[in-house]
């Protein structure tokens, strides 16, 4: 893509790519085709991923953003990047969960999948593929210098008030929203904001308590034929933005 072409590549996860900008103070994120599950052991490429995923944390993003909570979102391309704000990522994922599934359950089986749980529970992961990111405490984050009291006080504070804003939104949709994971990033010295990326890869999105009817990764995790999956994306793009994906984006 032309925005991309000769640009510096400064780091490359899973799924996305970072570049850099003529604006210091930005990035660019490219979002892959890649699908992955169990820490990367498992990988495939999906086409129109990328275009599903950026679009859908845009989407997401501005949600977020118009009810006061800071990402990194400057501007969206079509079809699969995103100009964000260039911000120190914390080595954590923060998970928010509404229902117990997935991890939980099998981490602390007197959870039942489908249970409802409130509050919700908010729980920080270590970013280690190595170590399958294991679950940290507030006390093991700043014994391991990766964020302030301050901080993490902040990723909790932006991690409810999101699930507030986006539990209400699936709602009003006729949406399960289980859980989902986010990142932070440091902006400034003691001052956080959500980065990374928000949409089916970092979401359980059920249309049923049983989790039969599912908007998210899951059925990939479970082994269903890509191309069942890649429906699945695509009918996550259409339940949780409204809106009929773009066949460019699709082909992309």
């Amino acid at each position: 893509m032309s925005i991309i072409k000769g640009r510096q590549l400064i780091a490359e996860g899973k799924t996305k790519r970072v570049y850099l900008h003529d604006d210091p103070d930005k990035v660019i994120l490219y979002f892959k085709n890649d699908i992955t599950a169990l820490d990367g052991l498992k990988h495939d490429v999906i086409t129109g991923k990328g275009y599903i995923n950026a679009y859908i944390t845009k989407y997401l993003f501005e949600k977020l953003e118009k009810a006061g909570i800071p990402t990194q979102l400057v501007e969206y391309v079509f079809p699969n990047i995103i100009i964000a704000k260039k911000i120190q990522m914390l080595p954590l994922e923060v998970v928010c969960r509404n229902i117990a599934a997935g991890h939980l359950v099998k981490r602390l089986p007197f959870f039942k999948t489908g249970q409802q749980l409130n509050p919700p529970v908010v729980e920080f992961f270590y970013k280690s593929d190595e170590l399958h990111d294991p679950m940290v405490n507030e006390y093991h984050i700043q014994a391991l210098r990766v964020a302030s009291e301050r901080e993490i006080s902040q990723m909790k504070d932006y991690t409810l008030k999101a699930n507030l804003v986006l539990k209400d939104f699936f709602a009003k949709r006729g949406l399960i929203f289980v859980d989902f994971k986010i990142e932070f990033g440091r902006l400034t010295a003691d001052n956080v904001i959500i980065g990374d990326e928000l949409n089916g890869d970092s979401m359980r999105l059920w249309a049923t308590l049983d989790g039969r009817r599912a908007f998210d990764k899951d059925g990939y995790r479970s082994g269903d034929a890509l191309e069942r999956v890649r429906e699945t994306y695509i009918e996550a793009f259409k339940v949780i933005t409204g809106e009929e994906p773009l066949k460019e984006g699709l082909e992309s």
